[in-house]
């Protein structure tokens, strides 16, 4: 079975579409207006791909990490946009800079010394 996704945007000029008609395929019924298209419908095929793996693996973002090949600020950084996507506020942006912090620690990158003075830097803005 394929599964043909909704188009979300105007393949001319990239502009958010809206349903104008709803049909019941049993009585032919048909109801016009203007409706919005539904959060999921807006998400990008990347996006939906890690919602699914995310739902898959229970929320357990090292299981994904796995599962998708990524690291963990990576991880991060994808769900925070899954959320901006679904109307979310994002999460506290210094948060997000010492999960980076602590990967380039991981990967010996910086040291932890460095990464003291980049972290008191951080919380200083």
């Amino acid at each position: 079975m394929v599964i043909k996704r909704k188009i979300s945007s105007c393949p001319v000029c990239n502009g958010q579409l809206m349903i104008t008609r709803y049909r019941c395929e049993n009585c032919g019924t048909e109801i016009s207006g203007s409706f919005p298209l539904e959060e999921f419908a807006k998400l990008t095929d990347e996006q939906l791909t890690f919602l699914k793996i995310f739902i898959k693996t229970r929320g357990n973002l090292s299981e994904l990490q796995k599962e998708m090949d990524i690291s963990y600020p990576t991880a991060k950084a994808r769900l925070e946009d899954l959320a901006r996507a679904m109307g979310y506020e994002a999460e506290d942006d210094n948060r997000t800079k010492t999960f980076e912090i602590l990967e380039k620690i991981e990967k010996g990158e910086i040291t932890p010394e460095e990464a003291k003075e980049l972290l008191k830097k951080t919380k200083s803005k």
